[in-house]
């Protein structure tokens, strides 16, 4: 599959599970081009808000997101860094950096990353 459209689907299967407030895929495959055993799949970081993580723990929420991703984890999936959110948490003074929300995945820029979810 093409790495944007890996991407995008990714962000659809999460938009449709989760409905958030904010999702965000970044691709980070080119930083890891020379790594072994990825098989034409790719590295991604997710950083997502919702409701439905409110009072879940972390290794509840990552399933949660694998579930979502289904066969992309065994065909598109390489790598996935997972930052799951309840909007609270978002909300939290000092909770990821200095209380202004998550830094999107890619860095403080915010890489390549989509912006806030759209409803359907």
């Amino acid at each position: 599959m093409d790495p944007e459209l890996r991407r995008v689907v990714i962000e659809s299967n999460l938009i449709a599970a989760f409905a958030p407030g904010r999702v965000e895929v970044a691709d980070e495959s080119l930083d890891h081009m020379n790594h072994a055993g990825h098989g034409g799949r790719g590295h991604y970081a997710v950083l997502i808000v919702s409701e439905r993580f409110a009072g879940l723990s972390p290794v509840a929420r990552h399933r949660l997101v694998y579930e979502a991703l289904g066969d992309l984890m065994r065909t598109d999936i390489h790598a996935l860094a997972i930052q799951a959110l309840s909007p609270a948490e978002c909300e939290e003074p000092g909770a990821t950096n200095g209380g202004s929300g998550p830094e999107a995945p890619g860095g403080p820029a915010g890489g390549p990353a989509a912006g806030p979810a759209a409803g359907p």
